[in-house]
């Protein structure tokens, strides 16, 4: 049985605390970021020709819907700019280059100029487990693109510690198809099955390595909806405990008896 090598991190609800942003964007009198995107390309529209905020904020709702069908059933995420693509062929308009870029550059930094926090003890988690094992994150881009998640990382002091980075926007498909996971196995230079995945949802972080030969651990920090249904290896439920559970889980690998098709597996890597 193949020996624990390398550890897959989701970022949202895992590295990084989803929208403990708001309560910042709140303090400085700034709408929400899902009022704020809407906001910010009806301006955009309006600058050019009166149109009633109603109606690009239902435009913008149907393009979200189209997303997340697209996202849930097939495993892709539009970029952002494809989003507002449709949202601008519903409404039958078009903007300039220059103030297409400008808009999908706006909606790509929000949450670089005011960053969620990262979830306590991370960093230090991270930094002992990097000291045993390699680390990647592998995380959907539903709207910050993972050149601006990157950045994230770097905001926190966190990126040091990944030599891989599989982001849905670069991969092509998001969690839980399996290229994501091979994207980051491929940069860290392991076997599927030589991975653990850490993250939050069941279906996108535990179900689906699990189903590549990987284990999982859900780690309900700042989430626990999916505690109940979780077929998980492990439930984690802080950073403080994160390590012991990981090297639970690599000691209990190792120790498995090994089969006669897991010898020739072995033999043939």
């Amino acid at each position: 049985m193949p020996r624990i090598k390398a550890i897959t991190f989701d970022l949202w609800d895992t590295i990084v605390h989803d929208d403990s942003d708001e309560p910042k964007r709140k303090e400085r009198g700034l709408p929400t970021k899902r009022d704020h995107r809407r906001q910010l390309l009806w301006e955009a529209l309006n600058r050019h020709a009166p149109i009633a905020r109603a109606t690009v904020d239902l435009a913008f709702d149907v393009a979200d819907a189209a997303f997340n069908k697209v996202w849930r059933e097939h495993s892709i995420t539009w970029l952002i700019g494809e989003r507002i693509q449709v949202a601008l062929k519903g409404l039958g308009r078009t903007l300039p280059d220059a103030d297409f870029a400008a808009l999908v550059n706006a909606l790509g930094r929000m949450e670089i100029d005011i960053p969620p926090d990262a979830i306590p003890g991370v960093k230090d988690a991270l930094a002992e487990l990097s000291r045993r094992y390699r680390l990647a994150i592998v995380s959907d881009a539903i709207v910050t693109p993972g050149a601006n998640l990157r950045k994230l990382l770097e905001l926190h002091g966190l990126r040091e510690y990944f030599t891989g980075f599989a982001f849905s926007d670069e991969v092509g498909h998001s969690k839980p198809h399996r290229s994501m996971f091979e994207a980051a196995a491929r940069q860290m230079g392991v076997a599927l099955e030589e991975m653990v995945h850490v993250g939050d949802r069941d279906h996108n972080d535990v179900k689906g390595p699990q189903a590549l030969g990987m284990k999982a651990v859900l780690f309900v920090a700042t989430r626990d909806a999916d505690r109940a249904k979780t077929s998980a290896d492990a439930i984690c439920e802080s950073y403080r405990d994160l390590p012991a559970t990981i090297d639970r889980l690599a000691a209990s690998e190792s120790s498995r008896p090994t089969s006669d098709s897991g010898q020739h597996s072995a033999a043939a890597n």
